[in-house]
């Protein structure tokens, strides 16, 4: 073998004794590891207080940089933080503020209950949703201190509980309320289209009403007003029906007067001029029908 064979050979030989040997010592280290880690398990097990004391310790130390961390971070800008938090919480308050659209009517008082499902079988619709709305009656009646019952009478024959309704004259929604003309009771609940919205329309009809009664004087010259025929010489029969039905709500929801309960009462829907005569039952002239009209009226 010549020199250089014999160098190269040596050279082989010495790499392969260090990379045994380095292999060696892996395999030398892996088994002491793992026989530390299973002493260490056995003592752990035999000693819960030193477990205890080592776990203690390891969330201490995690603790403490979770802090080093937080401390480290930014400040976020305040008025970033205003800007994305204000539309939740202003969500969050019309949320609360809204009434559900549909209640269970066993949920309600007993007197509630019964005027819902009577309403909800005659005029054949949900008796969920008019729960709601006989609920949301009621709790506008004691702050505008009318009478629910009367509120829902209103409703009953102006769009017998049919939200969407639409009069010729464009009278819209629960209460056939005038949209165009009261533009300014719908600017801060969602502007005109929230006539459609069936408490919407129950409260900026109730305010019509309160309107009407105050310019009137007396609760049928108000329906008088409500419906546009003021200043005409009949309102078709209109304050008859709407009290008459308010009659049988009361008899519904068994609140009503001990003198009512003897005779039901001759409601008179003339003009004060004509108070004697008949109630007549031709329809209003054209252009009147139910338009909860205060303008011109």
């Amino acid at each position: 073998m010549t020199a250089s064979g014999r160098v190269v050979a040596g050279a082989r030989t010495f790499a392969a004794d260090v990379v045994s040997g380095f292999l060696a010592v892996i395999h030398s280290s892996f088994a002491l590891l793992g026989l530390a880690v299973a002493f260490a398990a056995i003592a752990l097990t035999a000693r819960p207080d030193l477990r205890h004391a080592g776990e203690a310790r390891l969330m201490g130390w995690l603790q403490s940089r979770h802090v080093v961390q937080a401390q480290a971070a930014p400040a976020p800008d305040a008025a970033l933080t205003a800007s994305l938090t204000e539309p939740v919480v202003a969500a969050a308050a019309t949320s609360a503020a809204e009434p559900p659209i549909a209640i269970n009517p066993r949920e309600l008082p007993r007197e509630q209950a019964a005027v819902a499902y009577w309403l909800s079988k005659k005029y054949r619709v949900a008796p969920e949703p008019v729960a709601a709305l006989v609920n949301e009656a009621y709790d506008l009646g004691k702050r505008t201190k009318l009478d629910p019952t009367l509120i829902l009478a209103i409703v009953a024959i102006e769009s017998s509980f049919n939200p969407f309704a639409q009069s010729a004259v464009g009278a819209q929604g629960l209460m056939q309320v005038m949209t165009r003309i009261h533009t300014d009771k719908y600017e801060d609940v969602g502007g005109h289209l929230a006539a459609f919205n069936p408490v919407t329309n129950l409260r900026v009809g109730v305010k019509v009403l309160q309107e009407c009664i105050a310019r009137a004087g007396s609760l049928e010259g108000g329906l008088r007003y409500y419906v546009g025929a003021a200043n005409l010489p009949s309102d078709g029969g209109y304050a008859a029906k709407v009290l008459a039905e308010h009659f049988r709500l009361r008899q519904v929801a068994g609140t009503r007067a001990a003198a009512s309960a003897q005779a039901r009462p001759v409601l008179s829907t003339q003009g004060p001029a004509a108070a004697e005569t008949a109630v007549p039952s031709a329809a209003l002239p054209a252009g009147t029908d139910k338009v909860a009209l205060l303008a011109g009226a």
